[in-house]
Formats: structure tokens, C-alpha cells, sequence
């Protein structure tokens, strides 16, 4: 997700404000972006373990899962069809996301809001109604290009609410509504979206259970459908709420700006965060030749992590998880009931384990979580391939598992949702948008993202291919590019927990590897609001 951009020197500055029921509803209206990305990526492996869906729209697959006994254990999902179904949102994601933040930038957020919830409804209502393959797969590529535009607004919103929040109890408001946080809190407000996007997953998981149950074989409808309800908010939230004052500020409309910071604020003395925010908004729009920057020496530490974190991210092999959970769990021997009652579990733990890392990553650190998250995943993906292997075999002669043997996998893949969910999940997102200085800021995040929608697409593409041919081996191969990036963390990435953005150039001036890049003086430093905090100079 998007982080702080602008940092006071002690990493917070008191502007009075209440948290009043406008911002209130403005983020939970916001929220729904997470919560409907989330959905999206749950629910597409709930419903392709449905029989009845199955059989409607993948008749092959369906014959080989229920009609064929010797069809081999791995290869009975195994259709380039099927996978697309679950692919192609990635894919407009990544393509909508390189517009969408144009159209923010010139016509206003709420607009952006707009489209997006228009498009999340329109996919929506496609594929709850869809007759045809060809129905599924345009319903799911609208609602990719609806996460592109709508997350463009939703994700920095999430961020608001959370500071706002704690404005409430330490009684000091967000220096930068749309681009700050408070250092000492930055990581844990950043992970805010991500557990938004873990509630939604959970949630998709939760309905595919009990809409698997309906008599007719129709719930998977429901399932689909079931999109529209948080899309509606956010269509009908974008017609009532107006632009924010960043938005305001970036098109020259300055008093209406101020008019509605007194609104949200709650106080009608706000000219010292609004001259901050014109102040901003000005340096913000002197950065000429982003890209070009990017590619320059002192950048080259920055641009390395901008491209490994979110490459490794998705070699975790979590998507076998969050995209294919029932699917997963229906191909090592589970009943249809069992593998999406198994999806609800490991769901409620990536819940879970992505509170502990808003407890611990500004205590712990980064680096911690990082590697001890992936030597977690590491120990579980090699006890779940000796299992499955031992089970299965080469051949995958299929067969459902004891009951202790299918919760001992079922355990052992908990423990590797939670090593992710409170290290590579969140921290494959904070980390990059933590790094980079001002003047490089959008295209860095630019190719973070798109990075990451890239490996998201080509992964959930493959994987049951991969699946197929591999068997599970493909748990083996996942846990060696673990092993790759744990090292890769452990020698390239220094620390960044409580060190202000703008004294960030530090780290990289004191790493052992780095430091021959970045030169001092040469590190841009962003737009600094007042002095820096002695703390920035604690650093690895």
C-alpha cells in the first residue's frame, strides 16, 4: 500500500481536530476497496470447488473430480479455462492501475471512487447472472479494473482512519492526511489496508461455506454475487462524499479545500495544516522526470527493492493458499463441506496473525518479522510436501485422508498462513512505500505494484498446472525461493523501523552494500516539516 510521504521531525505535530461522523463515514466507505479486494481474492476458490458450479462452466473438470476414480489426485483442477476465471482480475488490476492514478490526479478522488464502484457493481452483477464462461471471465475482469481505480482512492483513505484514530487518544491529528504517519506507528497504520483485505478474504470464505449448502446448487450465484453489496457502498458513498482537500489543493481550488478541512476537522482553525498541505502540494508538483531519476546510481538500492520484495512476495506461494484454499484442500482428499470449512480456518488465521504484525512491527522490527516469517514457512512447506508426498505419492491415487492426518496439514498450513500474514504479506507492501525518497515516490510505488499484480497474475495462471506436473514438489520448489529471499533480507535489507522518512537516507549511507551507491548529500530527503528527530539516526 501507499505510505508516508512527509514527516514531521518528531514524527507528529498538533493540529486541533475531532474525529467527527464525516471522516467516519468517509473510511468506511473506504474500507469497502479492502474489504471487496479481499472478497475477490477468496472467493474465486470457494466457488470453483463447487460441484455445481463445476459442472455448469467446467464440465471437464467436473467429469475428472466426480466421475473419473483414476484420474491422478493433482491434475483434477488442471484447466488453463478455469485458471484464467481466477487470473484475469490481476491482470485489468495492473492494467487499470497504470490510469487510474491519472484520472485521480486530474479529476479528484471522489471521481476515481465513482468509476470503481460502478465497475465493481457491473462485474458483480455479470457474474452472479453469468450463463457462459465468457460471462465469468469479463465479470471478473471488470472488477479488476474497479480494484485499480477504486484502491487508487481506498487505500490511503484506510490509512486516515486508523491515524485518526489515534489522533483520538494521543490527541494530535495526521500531519498529511493522504501521505504521513506518524514514524513511531508508520508500520502498524500501513498494515491497516492489508487487514482490511484479510477480513474480506475471510468473509468470502465464510459465505462460500454456507452458500455451498443451498439445495439447487445455485449458492455459487450468492457467492459471486455477493460483491455488489460492499460495490454498492462505494458507488453510493462516492455520489454523497466530496473531494478531500489534497484533492482540492492539487487542482487549484483552494478555498473550497479549506472550507472542507474545517468541516472534517471538526474546528474552524485549520490554517496551519492547510498552508502545510499547499506547501506539500507545490513541492509534490516541482518533481519533473520521476522515471528518469529512478534509474539513476544513488536510486539503485531503492529500485532493487522496489522490484525483489514484490517478486518474492508472491514466490511465497501463498496464493496456493488465498486463491485455491478449497481447491487445494479438496485435491489432498478433503470432501467438498471439509475443504471450504478448512479455507474458513486458515482465513481466520491470516486475520489473526495480521493483528500481531500491527502489534509488532514498529516493536519487533522488520527484519524479525521478515525472517522469522520465512523460516515459518520454510519448516511448514516442507512438513505439508513429506505429507502430501507420503499420502499421495507420485501418481496421486486419490483417496481422502484420515482424520488426524488431515489435521496435522491443516495445522501445519495454519502456521504457514501466519508466518506469511504477519511478515511477506504486509511488509512486502510497507517496506517498499517506506524507502523512497519524495522525488521518486510515485514511480517507485508504480512499479512496486505492478510487480506485484504481474507474479500475482502469472501465479494464480500456473499454479494448477504447476500442480499438476510438479505435484508436491511445487511445495518444495516454494519453500526454495523462501530460503532465497529469507538470505536475500538478511544481507540486502536493512532496518527501517522508527526512523522518519526524511532521515531514511541513512540507512542506505551506513549499509555495508549500499553505501557505495548512495553518497552523502546525494539522497533526496523529501519535504521535511521541521527539525528532524534525533531518533532518525538510529539505524542498523
Amino acid at each position: 500500500m501507499p505510505a508516508g510521504g512527509f514527516v514531521a521531525g518528531d514524527g507528529q505535530k498538533a493540529y486541533p481536530g475531532k474525529l467527527t461522523p464525516f471522516v467516519l463515514f468517509t473510511c468506511v466507505v473506504a474500507a469497502m476497496g479492502g474489504l471487496i479486494f479481499g472478497y475477490d481474492i477468496g472467493i474465486s476458490g470457494g466457488v470453483t470447488s463447487m460441484p455445481s458450479f463445476l459442472r455448469r462452466f467446467f464440465p471437464s473438470v467436473y467429469r475428472k473430480q466426480q466421475e473419473d476414480a483414476t484420474t491422478n489426485q493433482y491434475c483434477q483442477y488442471d484447466s488453463p479455462k478455469l485458471t484464467l476465471f481466477t487470473s484475469s482480475l490481476y491482470l485489468a488490476a495492473l492494467i487499470s492501475s497504470l490510469v487510474a492514478s491519472t484520472v485521480t490526479r486530474k479529476f479528484g478522488r471522489r471521481l476515481s471512487m465513482l468509476f470503481g464502484g460502478i465497475l465493481f457493481c457491473a462485474g458483480a452483477l455479470i457474474n452472479g447472472f453469468a450463463k457462459h464462461v465468457w460471462m465469468l471471465i469479463v465479470g471478473r475482469i471488470l472488477l479488476g479494473f474497479g480494484i485499480g481505480f477504486a484502491n487508487q482512492v481506498c487505500q490511503v483513505d484506510i490509512i486516515i482512519f486508523l491515524l485518526l484514530l489515534l489522533s483520538v487518544y494521543n490527541n494530535s491529528v495526521p500531519l498529511y492526511l493522504s501521505e504521513m504517519a506518524p514514524y513511531k506507528y508508520r508500520g502498524a497504520l500501513n498494515i491497516g489496508f492489508q487487514l482490511s483485505i484479510t477480513i474480506g478474504i475471510l468473509v468470502a470464505e465464510v459465505l462460500n461455506y454456507f452458500f455451498a449448502k443451498i439445495k439447487g446448487g445455485w449458492g455459487w450465484r450468492l457467492s459471486l454475487g455477493g460483491a455488489v453489496v460492499p460495490a454498492l457502498i462505494i458507488t453510493l458513498g462516492s455520489l454523497v462524499l466530496p473531494d478531500t482537500p489534497n484533492s482540492m489543493i492539487e487542482r487549484g481550488q483552494h478555498e473550497k479545500a479549506k472550507t472542507k478541512l474545517r468541516r472534517i476537522r471538526g474546528v474552524d482553525d485549520v490554517s496551519q495544516e492547510f498552508d502545510d498541505l499547499v506547501a506539500a502540494s507545490k513541492e509534490s508538483q516541482s518533481i519533473e522526470h520521476p522515471w528518469t531519476n529512478l534509474l539513476r546510481r544513488k536510486y539503485r538500492p531503492h529500485l532493487t527493492m522496489a522490484i525483489m520484495i514484490p517478486f518474492f512476495q508472491q514466490l511465497t506461494g501463498i496464493n496456493v493458499i488465498m486463491f485455491y484454499a478449497p481447491v487445494l484442500f479438496n485435491t489432498i482428499g478433503f470432501t467438498t463441506d471439509a475443504s471450504l470449512m478448512s479455507a474458513v480456518v486458515t482465513g481466520s488465521v491470516n486475520v489473526a496473525a495480521t493483528l500481531v504484525s500491527i502489534y509488532g512491527v514498529d516493536k519487533w522490527g522488520r527484519r524479525f518479522l521478515f525472517l522469522e516469517g520465512g523460516t515459518q514457512m520454510l519448516i511448514c512447506q516442507a512438513v505439508v510436501a513429506a505429507c502430501i508426498g507420503a499420502k499421495f505419492g507420485v501418481d496421486g491415487t486419490p483417496g481422502e485422508l484420515p482424520k488426524w492426518y488431515a489435521i496435522v496439514v491443516v495445522t501445519f498450513i495454519c502456521i504457514y498462513v501466519a508466518g506469511f500474514a504477519w511478515s511477506w504479506g504486509p511488509l512486502g507492501w510497507l517496506v517498499p512505500s517506506e524507502i523512497f525518497p519524495l522525488e521518486i515516490r510515485s514511480a517507485a510505488q508504480s512499479i512496486t505494484v505492478s510487480v506485484n499484480m504481474i507474479f500475482t497474475f502469472i501465479i494464480a495462471q500456473i499454479f494448477l498446472t504447476m500442480l499438476c506436473h510438479l505435484k508436491f514438489g511445487l511445495f518444495l520448489v516454494f519453500a526454495f525461493f523462501v530460503v532465497v529471499m529469507s538470505i536475500f533480507v538478511y544481507i540486502f535489507l536493512p532496518e527501517t523501523k522508527g526512523i522518519p522518512i526524511e532521515e531514511m537516507g541513512q540507512v542506505w549511507r551506513s549499509h555495508w552494500y549500499w553505501s557505495r551507491f548512495v553518497e552523502d548529500g546525494e539522497y533526496g530527503n523529501g519535504l521535511q516539516m521541521g527539525k528532524s528527530s534525533n531518533q532518525g539516526t538510529k539505524h542498523v
